[in-house]
């Protein structure tokens, strides 16, 4: 009876909170994204509002000096400015405006594809609705209350907002001959002596010789020469890398 109790308890708990969002590639690869939140993304367009007035107000102040035609110069850069900055930024640099650069956000496609220039236009025209009745009321609900922080222009575009996958950097690892070993070494070896010589530009000489010596017995290394010899079969396992 408690069992069943606690398994009933157990199937009306909420699903844990998770931001992740995974698609598949057509290649049948797993996708991890992370969706961006609100107040990131009310950051990001904040910074790229500040650029439109900076770059509307210069070309305003130039056109003013052409009367009735800098008018109507300033009517149409108006239009294409406030239109167009978002989209042309979106498609043309991998769904990344100024503001999202800033930020480290980018745009893309529901399957993780990037932007196309029909979803941008569709996802920036209806802000519109966004913005309504005033300040983002409508966009910044829809975003609080989905999984995957969309707001309105998002749901019929099909786009999402998602931090942008920053480049993996490997350790350098310390200048050393490399060292090939008469025998072969397990993995948990191998990640040992990687990380030892990965980690060796954090720690204190004295700690340095205290984990060479460690290392030392099992690998037949001799202890005097330790760090400099574990450096090598570092360099050894990486090979040209």
């Amino acid at each position: 009876m408690l069992e069943k109790s606690a398994l009933q308890r157990n199937a009306t708990l909420p699903a844990p909170l998770d931001t992740r969002y995974q698609v598949e590639t057509p290649e049948g690869i797993d996708l991890p994204l992370r969706p961006a939140g609100l107040m990131p993304r009310a950051l990001a367009f904040t910074l790229d509002l500040a650029i439109r007035g900076l770059i509307l107000g210069l070309l305003f102040i130039i056109l003013a000096f052409f009367g009735e035609v800098g008018i109507g110069l300033g009517s149409i850069l108006l239009f294409v400015i406030s239109w167009w900055y978002m989209v042309l930024f979106e498609v043309l640099n991998q769904g990344r405006s100024p503001g999202k650069q800033v930020m480290g956000l980018r745009v893309v496609q529901d399957d993780g594809r990037p932007v196309s220039w029909s979803a941008s236009l569709i996802r920036n025209l209806l802000r519109f609705v966004d913005m309504l009745p005033f300040g983002y009321t409508f966009g910044a609900i829809s975003c609080l209350q989905h999984p995957a922080f969309k707001r309105l222009g998002d749901l019929a575009a099909g786009t999402l907002v998602v931090y942008r996958e920053q480049p993996v950097k490997r350790p350098t690892l310390p200048m050393a001959h490399p060292i090939r070993l008469p025998f072969t070494l397990s993995l948990s070896e191998q990640r040992a002596v990687l990380g030892f010589a990965e980690r060796q530009a954090e720690l204190s000489p004295a700690r340095v010789n205290e984990l060479a010596g460690i290392l030392a017995a099992p690998l037949n290394v001799q202890p005097p020469q330790a760090a400099t010899q574990l450096n090598g079969i570092a360099r050894g396992l990486l090979g040209s890398t």
